[in-house]
């Protein structure tokens, strides 16, 4: 009877540890298939730096500094693309750059059904180096399966090595490499458009010829497109030394966007994005009220996409519009003479060439000029450019069609002529109704 016992406790001994092996067998499973999918993920990018000597010039990201004895050479091969060619080509094609991700941003996880995509470059003479650099970036940072191919599109080069040398050359690329030929020379958007004509993947990725792509650049891009396919997402941009190929992390406070006369700009972001993401630096910008939404196309579905979800930009492009501002008396114009923030407007000979003499009225009464707003703080001006702020105040100002003024609403005194003293900005006076406070804007109105 003891015996008995005895063996039943041994049985269920057994049995207990059978189940507890079974279940370690199929937890263990489960992670390795997760870290068999991180390592599909990471090969790549492990490859490209542990391959590489990160002595070497430029690993890493660090500075190439050019002797002495060179630089005479280093200017003339500078004027060849504008950036230090003899810095670029001492850099290897596949160098090692910093993972300069947020600490968040290393540890998300992303859907596995991501779509892939096709990465579009447009190249016209480029140097040999950046080229190449940049497609070695791609391909050695993207997860293999979410890079459907590369596509390089050549606007009409004339170098001969970027003919047959680089057509043999992407040949032996581990990743499917397209080189598309303009006919005669068509400009960045139609070459892109003839591109994204050829691609095949499920997104169309668009970068420049000469940039370099860090860990994990590609899967936030496409999570954010699988979340909306109409979707079109821009990443935080860095910046590339072009005296010595330094890559220096770029703010994730910052998006950047094109203004109203279509100049690029660094556009800090708002309070109220920052308020709703709650302190949380990983979650991603919300679309902004501006043309900068459209104008930084990194990625876009290849749908053409319901343009209804973009009514507020017909209504925002309607409620602005440009001018040149003319005073009657002098026939001179509102020019912000290339000045920056807290410096005084200016006036001078109207030149009708757009430039600095564009400043336009907005549906909120401002008069901007770029992203900065005439605006006044004592009675007598002077008039100065400042941050618009939105809040109206001593940016708030009425032109009154028929008079043809412009009433400061605070002080409640008109934009002037200049005085004697300084002719060369305007002056704030008491409203006359006299011909020195008139002014004319040459109406160059955005939409309807």
């Amino acid at each position: 009877m003891r015996r008995f016992v005895y063996c039943k406790v041994v049985l269920a001994t057994s049995l207990m540890w059978v189940l507890v092996d079974v279940f370690l067998l199929l937890y263990f499973s489960e992670c390795n298939k997760c870290d068999d999918k991180k390592e599909r993920s990471l090969l790549p990018a492990l490859r490209a730096v542990i391959s590489r000597n990160q002595e070497g010039p430029g690993e890493m990201g660090k500075a190439v500094l050019i002797p002495k004895d060179d630089q005479e050479k280093m200017k003339e091969l500078f004027k060849i693309n504008q950036f230090n060619l003899m810095a670029s080509d001492l850099i290897a094609l596949n160098r090692s750059l910093p993972d300069v991700r947020l600490e968040g941003c290393k540890t998300k996880v992303y859907p596995d059904e991501l779509p892939n995509t096709s990465v579009v470059i447009v190249f016209h003479n480029e140097a040999w180096s950046t080229l190449l650099r940049t497609v070695y970036s791609v391909i050695n940072r993207s997860p293999r399966y979410l890079l459907s191919e590369v596509i390089l599109v050549d606007d009409a080069s004339e170098r001969d090595f970027l003919k047959l040398t680089l057509e043999n050359y992407v040949k032996n690329l581990e990743v499917p490499v397209k080189i598309i030929r303009m006919e005669e020379r068509s400009g960045l958007i139609r070459a892109r458009l003839r591109g994204a004509a050829a691609s095949k993947g499920q997104v169309i990725t668009f970068l420049d010829a000469h940039c370099e792509c860090t860990l994990g650049w590609l899967e936030p891009l496409l999570a954010r497109i699988k979340e909306d396919r109409k979707t079109v997402v821009c990443p935080i941009i860095d910046v590339i030394s072009d005296d010595t190929f330094e890559y220096m992390a770029g703010s994730d406070m910052t998006y950047g966007g094109f203004n109203w006369k279509l100049n690029f700009r660094w556009y800090p972001v708002p309070q109220r994005e920052m308020d709703r993401r709650k302190g949380d630096r990983t979650l991603p910008v919300r679309q902004l009220p501006t043309l900068s939404l459209v104008a930084l196309v990194m990625s876009s579905t290849r749908t053409t996409g319901d343009w209804q979800k973009f009514g507020w930009m017909n209504s925002k492009i309607s409620s602005i519009s440009y001018h040149q501002i003319r005073n009657v008396e002098t026939n001179q114009c509102l020019d912000n003479m290339g000045r920056k923030e807290n410096e005084k407007v200016g006036i001078f000979n109207c030149h009708g060439m757009g430039g600095n003499q564009v400043f336009s009225y907005t549906a909120d009464k401002e008069i901007r000029t770029d992203d900065l707003c005439l605006d006044v703080s004592r009675l007598s001006g002077p008039v100065i450019m400042l941050k618009c702020h939105h809040m109206r105040g001593n940016q708030l100002w009425e032109y009154d069609a028929e008079r043809l003024t412009l009433r400061h609403v605070n002080s409640n005194q008109c934009l002037d002529e200049p005085s004697e003293e300084d002719k060369m900005v305007p002056t704030m006076q008491d409203c006359s109704g006299s011909r020195s406070q008139q002014w004319l804007l040459r109406n160059m109105t955005l939409g309807a």
